[in-house]
């Protein structure tokens, strides 16, 4: 299974950008907690999944768009696949107790994460949030 699993956004005021999401379009907050060292809110917006991190964004030149997340239930085989036909990774896959990923680009500068919940962690998709 490989899915497009959410867009990670920037956010200089994270209450006011959760609040917004929230008023505008129903949006719940599935997940609030720090991860690898920064905040970060999990929106799910009609079924569908949206994190916001709260940080300023980096660079004018990549916008408030992070990332795309990519959540695969076999990381290890995907990013084997991906090496394969020549896509390049800078780190190694990162774990973390609920957990693991991965980043790289994509044509056109895109960043992606590709990553993987561990049994145990599925709280972080929303399975279960309520």
């Amino acid at each position: 299974m490989i899915c497009l699993d959410h867009v990670h956004i920037f956010s200089s005021d994270i209450t006011k950008t959760i609040g917004f999401y929230c008023t505008m379009f129903g949006a719940r907050v599935v997940y609030d907690a720090s991860l690898v060292g920064q905040r970060n809110v999990r929106l799910d917006i009609g079924g569908m999944a949206m994190h916001v991190y709260d940080q300023r964004p980096r660079s004018a030149d990549r916008g408030l768009v992070h990332h795309l997340g990519i959540r695969t239930d076999d990381l290890d085989t995907l990013v084997a696949h991906m090496q394969k036909h020549g896509v390049t990774f800078r780190k190694d896959i990162t774990e973390d107790p609920a957990f693991c990923y991965v980043m790289c680009e994509a044509p056109d500068g895109v960043l992606l994460e590709l990553y993987q919940v561990k049994l145990g962690g599925e709280w972080m998709i929303g399975k279960g949030a309520e």
